[in-house]
């Protein structure tokens, strides 16, 4: 297993709205300690109004300018918390190249700290032909998509397993 998510570093996250595309949905990202677990919250209103539809907090991979390899691994493990929702993960390669081009799996977040594996196989392609390479792995996105309601998802810890 290898952490991509240092809790020591929550300055490498970047919270994003549909508010980039019009769209009036909100984010804040925020450091916290939910159930004595330090993490990185998001919480925000996904709000479908002007083509809206998404609130989400992303990492950048690439930090060195060249993708991330994980072809040695199976998949995403996270250690989440959340309000009941269904969200996803969005993940991003070197064969990304338009803002809406992806790739994502969803997963519900309960109200108490459990871990979600999420086998790259799972990942389904958003508006590209090719499936996820995971040896060129450029961003990491948690997303609040899709339907109007309040988001509310902490993250301890996201590794490669």
């Amino acid at each position: 297993m290898s952490d991509l998510h240092d809790p020591a570093a929550p300055d490498q996250w970047r919270g994003f709205s549909d508010r980039v595309m019009g769209g009036i949905s909100r984010e804040e990202i925020t450091i916290d300690t939910i159930e004595g677990q330090r993490c990185l919250r998001l919480r925000g209103e996904v709000r479908l109004e002007n083509q809206g539809g998404f609130v989400q907090m992303a990492l950048p991979l690439d930090a060195t300018g060249h993708p991330l390899d994980a072809q040695a691994y199976t998949g995403l493990r996270l250690s989440v918390w959340g309000n009941g929702e269904t969200y996803r993960v969005h993940l991003r390669t070197s064969a990304c190249r338009r803002p809406q081009q992806f790739y994502w799996a969803e997963f519900r977040a309960v109200a108490e700290w459990h871990l979600v594996d999420l086998p790259f196989t799972a990942f389904a392609p958003k508006w590209l032909e090719t499936p996820l390479n995971p040896g060129a792995l450029t961003r990491l996105g948690i997303v609040a998509y899709g339907r109007q309601f309040h988001a509310d998802i902490a993250i301890a810890r996201v590794a490669l397993w």
